[in-house]
């Protein structure tokens, strides 16, 4: 394909809805909690904790700000070429989800100087992570499938 078309508008509707999801849910833990506040969802299994992540992926690299601006906006640019050169369906879409939580994150940097993090399964999980993170994780692993599934 090489290039877009009026049939990858679905892809950019898809990157800019789940961009707003993640901005809603951000503003919406930012508005009715303080950072540390924990709301038990599932007792003893999975809350919404209110967390800024100055850091990358479990924390690593802390207060590294422009780096990760950098290196979002790098992968975003090389996904939207990817993007561009693949015509298969399911690729496109999770591309489309990884754009969407690498943007999501860029976001937060920009506006906080920090991700908003709140998603909390500290039964199974110490590491608290947010809506673009989801998004990044299930493009990629569907992204995988699409790949093996092509061999």
């Amino acid at each position: 394909m090489n290039k877009f078309s009026k049939r990858d508008s679905i892809y950019l509707a898809i990157v800019l809805i789940l961009v707003t999801f993640d901005y809603i849910i951000k503003t919406k833990i930012k508005t009715i909690m303080q950072l540390g506040d924990s709301i038990d969802v599932i007792k003893n299994f999975f809350s919404i904790t209110y967390v800024q992540n100055t850091g990358a992926a479990f924390g690593m690299f802390k207060n590294q700000k422009i780096l990760f601006l950098i290196v979002g906006i790098v992968a975003i640019l090389i996904l939207v070429y990817s993007f561009s050169k693949t015509d298969n369906k399911i690729a496109k879409i999770s591309i489309s989800m990884v754009i969407s939580g690498a943007i999501g994150n860029i976001i937060d940097r920009l506006l906080y100087g920090f991700v908003v993090d709140m998603f909390d399964f500290h039964a199974i999980w110490s590491y608290v992570f947010n809506f673009a993170d989801v998004c990044v994780v299930l493009g990629v692993a569907l992204l995988s499938f699409s790949i093996l599934k092509e061999k």
